[in-house]
């Protein structure tokens, strides 16, 4: 009993030993320098090595720990390989896994190809799957532990021409919510962040139609509201107060709002302002 309550006032994102998957740029990264500044000894995976690596020498300039790992999250060998070679790096068994790389894919449902929907499946729902699959063994194991899975507000929005990447997005959100109620009793803590639009490189290195790729990479560096460094500090502070959602700004909380409040009127409303777009651009 005492030692249930002793994990109940832990903070899982002080002194961790963590894992970030896409810790290459983006959002990864600033999780991983957070950390690192709160102590953190942090694991750096992703599928470009380089980055990864560029990642761990921030960590190093700032006085912290870190190991670069290549890793395709969509590979579940590789994930598995991840899990078991990161508690070797850090000499200490990981206490919070952040579940962050993904990618971007825009277009008409009839413009992507089964291959289009594979892809984004692999790195955005799969990288998830697997990241918990492989990792929630070792936290039951230890008694404790701390899942940041990285959503986004598409997984509620729901908005036309991204119906593959909503589809990932959502997958993310409701193994989250569901893994919050299953593994409580186990000490494991979960968080799920679903932000709008973040400054990151998810626009250039995504498969986004050539007739609005350029305005959505502007909108994106431009009207975020945000910035990746303040999105990883608030996800964190939130997972050590125990809190199931993080949406980092008010037009991801209202969205919310609407889509909760009344479901029928909100799809209306979105597909009124589709149509009226795509009128406006013929």
């Amino acid at each position: 009993m005492m030692n249930f309550l002793k994990q109940r006032f832990i903070k899982p994102s002080k002194n961790a030993y963590a894992v970030v998957t896409g810790a290459g740029s983006g959002i990864g990264r600033s999780f991983a320098l957070e950390l690192g500044k709160r102590g953190g000894a942090v694991v750096c995976a992703d599928v470009n090595l380089k980055a990864a690596e560029e990642t761990v020498a921030l960590l190093n300039a700032q006085g912290a720990k870190g190991f670069a790992v290549h890793c395709d999250v969509g590979d579940a060998k590789q994930v598995a390989a991840l899990a078991e070679k990161s508690a070797a790096l850090l000499g200490h068994p990981v206490t919070l896994v952040v579940n962050n790389a993904g990618v971007g894919l825009g277009g008409k449902f009839d413009e992507l190809s089964l291959e289009d929907w594979q892809w984004c499946m692999h790195v955005n729902l799969w990288g998830v799957i697997n990241g918990c699959h492989y990792f929630v063994p070792g936290f039951k194991t230890q008694g404790h532990g701390a899942i940041i899975n990285v959503a986004s507000a598409a997984s509620y929005t729901a908005a036309p021409e991204m119906s593959a990447y909503n589809v990932s997005k959502a997958g993310v959100r409701a193994l989250s919510e569901t893994l919050f109620s299953e593994l409580a009793k186990d000490n494991i803590r979960v968080n799920v962040l679903c932000p709008t639009l973040v400054p990151t490189n998810i626009i250039k290195n995504g498969r986004i139609p050539d007739r609005y790729a350029k305005l959505a990479d502007h909108a994106l560096m431009n009207y975020a509201m945000t910035t990746s460094e303040s999105v990883a500090k608030l996800t964190l502070n939130r997972l050590d107060k125990g809190e199931l959602y993080t949406t980092p700004q008010v037009d991801a909380k209202l969205f919310w709002i609407m889509k909760r409040a009344s479901p029928r009127l909100y799809a209306k409303f979105m597909s009124f302002s589709y149509r009226f777009v795509r009128t406006k651009e013929a």
